[in-house]
């Protein structure tokens, strides 16, 4: 009887000692990272585009989910940096924030201008702007984001990740690469689409006729309002 409970006493202890499929800052959490930052990035500058200008307009990046791989990839990459340094005054998180955010902005629009022809945000006439591409104004905003995320933001999400149970966040997990890769392969096609309009070539199969139809360039400026060809 007494080998029986010990059984099940130290059945109990392993249960309560495994590992969250999230835990630390491993592949899975910082998958989730990505994603809840994307939706989040979305709907809040939607929102303040709402209050400031006073009507809705599309701050999304993908075309079949309401997200922004920009944002996702900024609160992996503050997280990387930055989650672990909680011994760091405040003031060395701000201005490493400060940046590894204004940096990371840049080659966004970078990359975009490079694969695409096009690019989303300039601040060309910003007298506090940086090469064009970032701004001081939005480094500070870097800053504070940083700070406000590594103290208060993701010690509040990383612990609501980690009690996904492993077997349903794992698999969960996946599925949402797939549907999340897909939307970048399928978003990308048509933005690619665009940029061959532009140089005035012709559709040559099924794929490239069906983004011209369905994605021409009057469908995708509703997507991207403020997306401009660079010359």
């Amino acid at each position: 009887m007494e080998n029986v409970k010990s059984n099940e006493n130290e059945i109990n202890k392993n249960i309560k000692q495994e590992k969250s499929f999230a835990s630390g800052l491993n592949f899975y959490k910082l998958f989730w990272i990505f994603y809840i930052g994307c939706f989040a990035g979305v709907v809040i500058e939607t929102i303040w585009c709402i209050i400031t200008n006073g009507y809705f307009e599309s701050r999304t990046a993908l075309i079949l989910e309401p997200l922004n791989p920009v944002y996702g990839l900024g609160a992996v990459l503050i997280s990387v940096c930055f989650v672990k340094m909680t011994g760091w005054k405040n003031i060395f998180i701000y201005i490493g924030s400060f940046v590894v955010g204004g940096v990371f902005e840049w080659f966004c629009s970078f990359f975009q201008e490079l694969i695409f022809g096009t690019v989303s945000w300039s601040y060309g006439k910003d007298s506090l702007g940086i090469f064009e591409r970032t701004s001081l104004i939005y480094c500070f905003f870097w800053g504070f984001l940083g700070v406000l995320w590594v103290r208060v933001i993701y010690p509040y999400m990383s612990k609501l990740i980690e009690k996904i149970p492993n077997k349903i966040g794992k698999v969960l997990t996946w599925i949402l690469i797939l549907i999340v890769s897909f939307d970048i392969l399928f978003t990308s096609g048509a933005v690619l689409r665009q940029k061959h309009r532009r140089e005035g070539k012709e559709p040559s199969n099924q794929i490239e006729r069906f983004y011209d139809e369905k994605f021409n360039d009057d469908v995708l400026k509703k997507f991207y309002p403020h997306m401009t060809v660079v010359n």
